[in-house]
């Protein structure tokens, strides 16, 4: 395959790029096409990598009304109706939804996802189910699962348990949730406990952490710490963090320069934490994301995940990285061109790098997977959420999308007039 005339998002334009065996073989200016080559014209539009969900719950994903709604709209009755629907689950149920998203995410470029997955039912029916999911879904898929207790590691009673079985059965990341745990201390402890296990088997560790208002939670000051004693470092992420948004500015400075001497990873989830976070104020209402220009000034890797689609916390969602990279611009109010830029890094290259995805990228040698969306630029993609022109997997295609266009003919105007959705008009 050569896919001709696309411009990248770093800014070159006139770019041609070749496939061969599943890899890129080149990229460059005018490249010669080998005989039998499939030529693609790429109509000068954007060639990205795939974009990657650095953090979501596979598991829950399209369970939304079921067994109720979520009428609160907080993270606390969310997790309440997760409890009640837990004993209804079946794994051939979270199987079927899960193979759903996942050709949602297909379709709009995305090609690699960090899925959280419940280990605090003895069962493990999540977890065999999600183990079956990514097998299911390798060849056009790439699907991290990471062993989360729910219900507090330490608050249900075989949580630890259950979290290493759910590792011995092949799940990679480690998970926790301190601030869901009944005291700080046992916060503390629950961190303590996962970054030793974590360090014992060699594994990577990503916690929900400070998911809340309160400013006074403040177990990623102990993850950091715990990373830096166990010599995790690169290896750790925070995810949520939205405590921070509340801290007082001497404080969070202090916990930031620890942080980057840690060099934790951090995700964000634009849709989810403006949501749910701010449930308790009236007015002013606060917009609960983490502090995320200042993490990515002192130099973390800071991603935007998903999180959630039609399920107990959220319900809404349609599998497109390019509504939650608006989302977060929006949130954190990052509206220069270069952190506009920074936000689409977000949802694509810093989140491959936090996941640990090798051979991704638009190099050469790097694997052949990537999305032609119809817009210009970084920022236009995100500004129209462009459509996937074309999604392609290891050289192969996986997806096709039509250009959005529309053609009107308006009073007083010429009879065709061409918008296309990159915000022009052709007469």
């Amino acid at each position: 395959m050569l896919i001709r005339n696309v411009c990248l998002p770093d800014g070159r334009e006139a770019q041609d790029l070749l496939v061969q065996d599943g890899r890129i073989a080149a990229i460059g200016p005018q490249l010669a096409a080998p005989e039998g080559t499939e030529i693609i014209e790429g109509q000068g539009w954007l060639l990205s990598p795939p974009f990657v969900d650095a953090h979501f719950h596979l598991d829950a994903a399209l369970s939304h009304g079921q067994p109720r709604f979520n009428e609160s709209g907080t993270l606390l009755e969310g997790i309440a109706l997760w409890g009640e629907l837990k004993p209804l689950l079946t794994q051939e149920a979270i199987v079927e939804r899960a193979l759903r998203y996942c050709d949602w995410a297909v379709a709009r470029g995305l090609l690699a996802i960090r899925s959280h997955v419940d280990v605090c039912d003895d069962r493990l029916l999540a977890v065999e189910a999600l183990l079956h999911v990514k097998k299911l879904v390798a060849p056009y898929l790439d699907l991290q699962l990471v062993a989360f207790p729910q219900d507090g590691l330490l608050r249900s009673a075989n949580a630890l348990a259950n979290l290493r079985r759910a590792l011995d059965l092949g799940v990679e990341v480690v998970g926790g949730i301190p601030h869901h745990e009944r005291t700080m201390a046992q916060g503390a402890e629950s961190v303590r406990l996962l970054c030793e296990l974590a360090a014992e088997r060699g594994l990577r560790v990503d916690m929900h952490c400070d998911e809340t208002d309160d400013p006074l939670s403040r177990h990623v000051e102990t993850l950091a710490f715990e990373t830096q004693r166990l010599g995790l470092q690169g290896r750790v992420t925070g995810s949520h963090l939205t405590s921070m948004h509340s801290m007082d500015n001497y404080y969070a400075a202090k916990l930031i320069r620890l942080m980057a001497e840690s060099r934790l990873s951090v995700v964000a989830n634009p849709l989810i934490n403006i949501s749910l976070q701010g449930r308790f104020d009236s007015y002013p209402k606060r917009r609960g994301m983490t502090r995320v220009p200042e993490l990515m000034a002192a130099g973390l890797d800071v991603a935007f995940g998903h999180d959630c689609v039609l399920d107990p916390w959220y319900s809404m969602g349609s599998a497109d990285m390019l509504e939650v990279a608006s989302m977060g611009l929006h949130v954190a109010q990052m509206t220069s061109r270069s952190a506009m830029r920074q936000c689409f890094e977000a949802v694509t290259s810093i989140a491959a790098r936090i996941v640990g995805l090798e051979g991704y990228g638009l190099d050469a040698g790097c694997k052949a997977d990537f999305v032609l969306l119809q817009a210009r630029s970084p920022e236009e993609a995100i500004r129209l959420r462009a459509a996937r022109l074309l999604v392609v997997r290891r050289g192969q295609v996986v997806s096709r999308m039509a250009p959005a266009t529309a053609r009107l003919s308006l009073p007083g105007r010429p009879p065709s007039v061409d918008w296309s959705n990159t915000g022009g008009a052709k007469v």
